[in-house]
């Protein structure tokens, strides 16, 4: 292919392709970060102004030092969260390694992975992954895949490759689905679905369900709870791991770690439960030290720590009889925030008693902090009221 020059730019040349139609290029010689001489070319563009412009960006990025950006824009959405997922993979938690990697191959990569990384804008994000996405899954799944790949592309700016996130200010509209989400129950309620599980269901189901209702305590924190956690003298349970049925790790946070006062009806059941673990286990030819690393909650069936997906099918069956609305078991960590935002706690306690940052907690249950305040004026202006009304029937 025989190149011309441009009259006008140096480094802008057209030629002529098969077909005899006129095209434009250009080819710009750089220095890259390792000080190594570089040429970028680009051609097809159907006039001289296109490959111009094209070229006055390709030098600003040049002067701005962003040659990787310059040397990467053909790079892909897929390629990049590979290349993302293949870097930082051994230095995630399994939880998060496994959750991220679906993501990306169930929905990034199918979705938004033929996309150009430098190319691909918020509007035809929304429009291509969010909105198609809507209808076909809850908002909460949408929210976290939302997640995943703006830290991915946080990373890629990170790295140099892009030069900025397009997508930090997507928003979701749907705030009602959110709350609904949100599961939980009012005090009344609660004491109704810890008496069906009192009366209906395990020792060991009561007992766990009731832990976690009275501390806010993370099912997987419940599920990693060792006896050797439980102070019955000073009525407190430490949290210094998490569980699932891939195994023990650390918590979630650092500030998941925690040691928490709780309410002496709990010590007694779990009083209780103990006694009875140690005759199931001893039936099993196991003994409970309280001193060794014996999990809390066991298998009536099999004396083996309980599994995950259990607790689960225990809620479904307790809200059906007692036609409760439908929560998880997170929901009962939800409901014991809630119930002690709207006794008017602390926020900063509540956080430090769920493992939380206080900005968290707003985040998460802003829409209970917003009705407490408005119950605040109203009860502000009726106190006055009051006051006014025995006033005047003092004069």
């Amino acid at each position: 292919m025989k190149l011309y020059k441009s009259a006008k730019e140096p480094e802008i040349y057209y030629y002529f392709n098969a077909n005899k139609e006129k095209l434009w290029m250009y080819r710009h010689k750089y220095y890259d970060a390792s000080n190594k001489r570089r040429e970028k070319k680009k051609s097809g563009f159907k006039t001289e102004k296109a490959a111009l412009k094209a070229l006055l960006e390709v030098k600003a990025a040049t002067l701005r030092g962003e040659t990787k950006h310059i040397e990467n824009d053909n790079l892909t959405v897929g390629q990049w969260l590979d290349i993302w997922y293949e870097t930082n993979q051994k230095m995630w938690k399994v939880n998060t390694r496994l959750q991220r990697e679906a993501a990306i191959r169930l929905h990034l990569t199918p979705i938004l992975g033929h996309y150009k990384l430098q190319k691909l804008d918020k509007i035809t994000y929304e429009r291509e992954f969010i909105n198609k996405l809507d209808g076909q899954f809850n908002q909460s799944s949408i929210r976290l895949w939302h997640t995943i790949f703006k830290i991915a592309m946080n990373a890629a700016v990170e790295n140099e490759l892009i030069s900025r996130n397009r997508i930090t200010k997507v928003t979701f509209a749907n705030v009602e689905e959110e709350k609904k989400e949100l599961n939980y129950l009012s005090p009344d309620q609660l004491v109704t679905f810890l008496d069906d599980a009192k009366q209906n269901e395990s020792i060991t189901s009561y007992s766990f369900l009731l832990t976690i209702a009275y501390t806010g305590i993370r099912k997987g924190e419940a599920m990693g709870l060792q006896w050797r956690n439980i102070d019955f003298v000073n009525n407190t349970i430490k949290i210094e791991r998490t569980r699932d049925d891939r195994g023990a790790r650390s918590p979630k946070t650092k500030n998941s770690y925690r040691t928490i006062l709780v309410d002496p009806v709990v010590m007694k059941q779990l009083k209780t439960y103990q006694k009875w673990c140690k005759q199931k286990l001893l039936s099993y030819g196991k003994k409970l030290n309280e001193n060794d690393n014996t999990y809390v909650f066991i298998s009536e069936y099999t004396a083996e720590p309980v599994l995950a997906g259990q607790s689960k099918r225990i809620v479904d069956r307790i809200t059906k009889r007692t036609s409760l609305p439908k929560i998880t078991v997170h929901g009962l960590r939800h409901t014991h925030c809630t119930i002690l935002l709207s006794r008017g706690v602390n926020v900063k306690v509540i956080a430090e008693r769920l493992g939380n940052t206080p900005d968290m907690v707003y985040k998460v249950y802003g829409h209970v902090l917003k009705e407490m305040e408005t119950e605040s004026v109203s009860l502000f202006s009726q106190s006055l009221q009051t006051s006014g009304a025995k006033s005047g029937a003092n004069q």
